[in-house]
């Protein structure tokens, strides 16, 4: 038997909005650097590194409900993220199998996704 597939990633957004673009918020303040580290921390205390792998990214385009982080397989997005939400989440759809819909970013900002080629479609390509 080979070494088996993580069951989930959990991709947390760690970069903060470029200097050059003023305009854009940032999801990554002094408060939520450290959250990354908590996730972290809280798999491995319930024995589950390597099982569920946490990723830091780039910008996942969702700054304004920042802190976020993109749960695979399904492309499950929670916002506006603290240590507690993080432990519910991880205790509620990690490890329970049920979305913690409360959690949940707005369909308004995360709507069903567009193939590459309708995508090329609408660009007109």
């Amino acid at each position: 038997m080979g070494m088996p597939q993580p069951s989930f990633y959990i991709f947390k957004c760690q970069q903060s909005a470029p200097p050059q673009m003023p305009g854009k918020p940032s999801c990554v303040t002094p408060e939520s650097e450290d959250l990354m580290q908590f996730m972290a921390m809280s798999l491995m205390q319930k024995g589950l590194v390597g099982n569920v792998l946490p990723i830091q990214t780039g910008c996942l385009n969702r700054c304004n409900v920042g802190p976020i982080m993109l749960v695979e397989p399904g492309h499950v997005m929670y916002v506006q993220l603290t240590k507690e939400k993080i432990t519910k989440i991880i205790d509620e759809h990690i490890i329970g199998g049920n979305i913690v819909e409360e959690y949940l970013i707005d369909e308004e900002l995360w709507d069903t996704a567009i193939s590459p080629v309708e995508q090329m479609k609408l660009m007109g390509k």
